[in-house]
């Protein structure tokens, strides 16, 4: 639960990463930013912002990989990605189910209401557009076979480079911001007048 000089402290290292023409790979496991008014004092929700605002037109590619929790603010933080993929067993939310248990019943007892209603799972991220792909983990998951998970990892990420260092940086930059744009599903639906009796 990164404060906020740990947003400052990556957006200085995503920087360099720009300077030396190198990608930004992020490794996305957190329950949030820290939540304390400490944190808020110093600027929790700035350090977030400019994160996303200077990410969105860093000249490198960046990858995302959510390998745990990927939760709020903490995460999208260090997020914003010209592609974001999800581990299987992981999840992504703008809330955790507990913290959306707490505010919406006043209680934790309903969190597997709250992560259903809230569709975090990767299938679900996948299926609304939000992530890019999902990375299968070995049986039993990622933590069962560190080594085969890095395997796998070490293949997809060297695809996923080899596909971006490709693309010149303002096509890159566009269809960063343009992805962005054009991220979720949604319906519209005709809204039609009651009659009056």
């Amino acid at each position: 639960m990164a404060n906020p000089e740990g947003y400052r402290k990556a957006l200085r290292l995503m920087k360099l990463a720009e300077k030396f023409g190198l990608p930004v790979i992020s490794f996305i496991d957190t329950p949030g930013a820290y939540p304390g008014v400490e944190a808020e004092e110093r600027g929790q929700a700035e350090a977030i912002a400019r994160n996303l605002f200077e990410m969105a037109q860093l000249k490198t590619p960046i990858i995302c990989y959510v390998i745990g929790e990927g939760a709020s603010g903490g995460a999208i933080g260090i997020g914003l990605g010209d592609a974001v993929f999800m581990f299987e067993n992981t999840w992504y939310s703008v809330i955790s189910p507990e913290s959306c248990s707490s505010i919406l019943w006043r209680s934790w007892d309903y969190k597997e209401q709250a992560a259903e209603a809230l569709k975090l799972t990767a299938d679900h991220m996948f299926e609304n557009g939000l992530i890019d792909g999902i990375i299968k983990e070995p049986l039993g998951g990622a933590h069962s076979d560190p080594e085969g998970m890095a395997e796998i990892l070490k293949k997809h990420l060297k695809q996923q480079i080899a596909k971006f260092i490709k693309i010149p940086t303002d096509k890159l930059i566009e269809a960063r911001i343009q992805k962005y744009r054009e991220m979720g599903r949604f319906e519209e639906i005709e809204f039609i007048e009651p009659h009056e009796s």
